[in-house]
């Protein structure tokens, strides 16, 4: 793609994502979240491969459904009560719609049985742009919102850690695990922000974090199934052994930095009186480690087959920037010691 185009495109992605945090008027959200859309379109169909094409076509089709919902659901909020104000949302009607439309739009269970779909045919760096910078200015939206529908986020919140768990057990695809994985963690996030939007941004930050490192590591060794990851080995020893550990931090185990978020959401949630909640949560998250531990089995304690199928690759030097890794796996292996200047920092928010 030509450089100028590629920077237009970026400037506008970046310009709709941040125009949404400062809106507080629903039409001025609407016509960022579209700016937002179309300038990743083509980024998305820039190779031109059939699967590329399917996957913008289903991605297009599914944002626009989701912005016809929340402009409509804006439109009845102002004829009911006279008011564009995102924080005023107190019809249960429309909140309700605009609830499902941003749902919707970052892939939320039961309605997110596009995004598997859709970051499959996508390669490892668009896969990286919608896994986290597009999930940034709906769910200011939903902060910004306070919604007050307990019952509807109630199903919202349990099906995505429970479809995340159980939909990640049998997939072979890098991307389509890591969708699953996006679908748990927006559980998690959406779990906790009734309560707490203070946990709610944490869990968010440290995600956006770790699927970061995660989607740089699987692009750096060119790894798009589980069978490639055996032999990652042969392109970068210690890579493959850091890969584990940012694994495991998805996973949420200490002393990690994914513990800290979970952590404090279980004893939130324990201290609203939500122990079936809570005991819920932690079960659904057994899942998402499940396959965690499955891809570090496969990325370190097997060796790929040695025959005209499963050659070892050499170890060529690359021309990928280094640096993003760096700085994103130190994030994902080191903040737990942090956790009291994090809840300070984000405290006033």
């Amino acid at each position: 793609m030509n450089p100028y185009i590629l920077s237009t495109l970026l400037f506008g992605l970046g310009l709709g994502t941040t125009i949404t945090f400062a809106s507080s008027h629903w039409l001025l959200a609407w016509m960022a979240l579209e700016m937002n859309t179309l300038a990743i379109i083509p980024l998305m169909a820039q190779h031109h491969h059939p699967r590329a094409v399917e996957a913008t076509t289903k991605y297009f089709l599914t944002q626009a459904t989701a912005a016809a919902m929340l402009l409509f659901a804006s439109t009845t909020t102002a004829w009911l009560t006279a008011q564009w104000a995102i924080q005023q949302m107190t019809h249960p009607l429309p909140s309700t719609i605009l609830i499902l439309a941003l749902s919707l739009k970052i892939g939320l269970a039961p309605v997110h049985s596009w995004l598997p779909e859709v970051l499959q045919g996508f390669d490892l760096t668009t896969g990286l742009i919608l896994s986290t910078w597009q999930k940034l200015a709906p769910f200011a939206l939903l902060l910004q919102m306070q919604p007050a529908g307990a019952t509807l986020l109630v199903i919202l919140r349990l099906t995505s850690t429970l479809v995340g768990g159980w939909g990640g057990l049998n997939q072979t695809q890098l991307r389509n695990i890591l969708a699953y994985s996006s679908i748990a963690h927006l559980g998690w996030m959406i779990l906790i922000l009734q309560f707490s939007p203070t946990l709610a941004l944490l869990a968010l930050l440290t995600y956006i974090a770790m699927t970061s490192s995660t989607f740089l590591t699987f692009n750096l060794n060119n790894s798009t199934n589980i069978t490639s990851l055996a032999i990652s080995w042969a392109k970068s020893p210690a890579l493959t052994c850091l890969t584990p550990l940012i694994l495991l931090s998805l996973g949420g185990l200490p002393p990690l930095t994914r513990f800290m978020p979970k952590w404090l959401i279980l004893q939130d949630l324990t201290n609203q009186d939500l122990p079936c909640t809570a005991t819920l949560a932690a079960l659904t998250a057994l899942l998402s480690l499940y396959f965690y531990l499955r891809l570090s089995y496969a990325m370190t304690l097997t060796m790929a087959p040695n025959n005209l199928i499963g050659i070892t690759p050499w170890r060529t030097h690359h021309s990928q920037l280094t640096l993003p890794l760096a700085f994103f796996t130190m994030l994902t292996l080191l903040l737990l010691p942090l956790t009291p200047s994090a809840l300070a920092l984000l405290s006033p928010y």
